[in-house]
């Protein structure tokens, strides 16, 4: 024994570093022994020494392949269960202890590993600092201002000090329904009667969530779980939310290009039409504005049998004649006259929507929408929704004013859009390179990460206004970008100074402009030779300032015109 042992230490870092002692001692298994787990009916020792083994290289990988065969027959023959490898130090034998009522009961005891006392303990804080020190590296890391919105003064907010005022341009309150005295009226009632929480979870209640985050893992995890040998086709500028619920679920998943139809319908063709699919895609994508095909994807889902799953979270209440979302405003004319649904437009071609209450209904929370069969499966399987807390009634309460409000008044949705176009229009003829797309995302294009923080912060500390910077993950390194978003309560002046701030910062930092852009080829659509999309709101539905068709001024009016009758007329504001 001592002559093997002083021949593999020769050849062996490991068995080199511990005394023969040492060795011998853990070295003590039974003759007969043929695998580590023939051993482990020896002794602790023996089990010390087969499992630092695994750490070999060598033996690790074979101990691995003999271990698998045994452990299968062992398992079937005794009908105990067997230990995974990196338990293989445990010893397991029976023995009796006794029950807490005083009887003797069978059970198991479990030895613990035997641990090196001089080994390191794995260093937690040090692999935070670490990643943390990625994102500072590649100027990537996140920077949170201290901004607090002011109700009477919207868009208005402070900062830390009291006193000191900025613009927001950059808020997902799309329509400044957070303040909309409508909502927050029917907020102060809802509290004074009921409380500020709801005191637990919900089982038979709305399909609410506490956030659509929630809402699109939840579904598509529970969903896709439930459908035998599912495959989920998955647009590759999908939410992250999507992306989750998809990891969740286990099924299979395909990736198809952002809005590339040929792409989608080569990649359904390779799957057999009778198993499952489900196409998750979106209206409108947050930080490019770019639309989805909504209807071409209703087409290649009925002809290769899949559902869909759109997320309509930053379309709904922008929207359609009712604030429903992209899909309602393809049918525009439509679902103005037939408002209640089932009157075979797109909306009705859709399986399942998903959508939000925290962003233009300015409230929080999440929701999905579908057949009612598929609402009670999702509602009494999915655990997100089982084991959350309600939304506390105030919210709820504030969150249904304000969809009813909106599917009154369309004042919000189409002074936002002549904010919007005017804003574009504007910081065109500048040549700042804004991202096209036909919503109401404004993204101006930087191109670096550093560079993007600091006009960030040069826009909020000498010409008080805040706009975030988007850095990656959240959109693709090289493609950095200040995403704007003008609300309704933006007036000319505000616009004026953003326009103003944001031609400064461009010119004092050297940042590219459209024909910069242009001259490298293009990036994010930027300085391509492709047409400009068309807005979804055309000029027809901007014109009317009511669901009753009441027209605000003649056809040949400018966005200027149109915004200043918009102002004379808006009360909520």
């Amino acid at each position: 024994m001592e002559a093997a042992i002083k021949q593999f230490s020769r050849a062996c870092p490991f068995l080199h570093k511990n005394s023969a002692a040492s060795l011998r001692n853990l070295a003590h298994l039974p003759a007969h022994a043929a695998s580590y787990v023939e051993a482990s009916a020896g002794n602790v020792r023996g089990n010390a020494l087969v499992f630092m083994a695994q750490k070999c290289p060598v033996m690790g990988k074979a101990m691995a392949l003999r271990s698998k065969s045994y452990l299968h027959t062992s398992a079937r023959l005794t009908k105990q269960p067997t230990l995974p490898l990196n338990q293989a130090s445990v010893v397991q034998e029976p023995s009796l202890r006794t029950s807490p009522h005083g009887s003797a009961s069978t059970t198991h005891s479990y030895h613990p590993a035997t641990h090196s006392t001089k080994a390191k303990h794995f260093d937690y804080e040090a692999l935070y600092n670490s990643e943390l020190e990625k994102k500072h590296q590649d100027k990537s890391y996140r920077y949170f201002n201290n901004i607090n919105r002011l109700a009477q003064k919207f868009p208005k907010a402070h900062t830390v000090n009291l006193q000191d005022e900025v613009v927001v341009w950059c808020s997902n309150d799309y329509l400044g329904m957070g303040r909309n005295s409508v909502v927050s009226e029917a907020i102060i009632r809802t509290l004074h009667k009921y409380g500020a929480g709801a005191g637990g979870t919900r089982n038979i209640a709305a399909l609410i969530f506490s956030s659509c985050y929630v809402a699109n893992d939840a579904t598509l995890s529970t969903l896709a779980s439930k459908l035998p040998g599912c495959v989920i086709f998955s647009d590759a500028s999908n939410h992250a939310s999507m992306i989750q619920g998809i990891k969740h679920s286990g099924a299979k998943k395909m990736i198809f290009k952002h809005n590339d139809l040929a792409d989608l319908e080569e990649k359904l063709q390779s799957v057999d039409v009778n198993i499952p699919k489900i196409i998750a895609f979106e209206s409108v994508y947050s930080m490019s504005g770019s639309v989805g095909h909504i209807e071409k994807i209703c087409e290649l889902a009925k002809k290769y049998g899949a559902i869909t799953f759109l997320d309509e979270v930053h379309a709904v209440g922008m929207y359609g004649p009712r604030g429903a979302g992209v899909s309602e405003h393809l049918d525009f004319d439509l679902n103005a006259r037939y408002p209640h649904g089932n009157n075979g437009g797109i909306l009705d071609k859709i399986d399942i929507i998903s959508g939000t209450l925290g962003k233009a209904f300015g409230v929080v929370g999440g929701y999905i929408a579908g057949s009612a069969a598929l609402i009670d499966m999702i509602r009494s399987y999915a655990p997100g929704f089982i084991f959350t807390t309600s939304l506390p009634p105030t919210v709820a309460a504030g969150a249904k004013a304000s969809i009813q409000y909106l599917k009154e008044s369309t004042r919000e949705r189409q002074m936002q859009q002549l904010n919007t176009r005017s804003l574009k229009d504007r910081l065109g003829k500048l040549d700042i390179p804004v991202v096209p797309n036909p919503s109401h995302i404004v993204p101006v294009l930087v191109g670096e990460a550093e560079a993007c923080k600091i006009a960030s912060d040069q826009l909020l500390r000498e010409h008080g206004i805040y706009v975030q910077s988007i850095n990656y993950p959240t959109v693709a390194k090289g493609e950095e970008r200040l995403r704007i978003t003008p609300t309704p309560g933006h007036n000319e002046q505000m616009i004026d100074h953003l326009v103003d701030a944001l031609e400064t910062v461009w010119r004092n930092n050297g940042l590219k402009r459209v024909s910069d852009w242009k001259k490298k080829g293009g990036r994010a659509g930027v300085g391509t030779s492709d047409p400009l999309p068309k807005p979804i709101w055309n000029d027809a539905q901007l014109r009317f300032v009511s669901g009753h068709g009441a027209p605000i001024r003649s056809r040949a009016a400018s966005n200027g015109d149109l915004i200043k009758n918009f102002n004379n007329g808006i009360t909520a504001f």
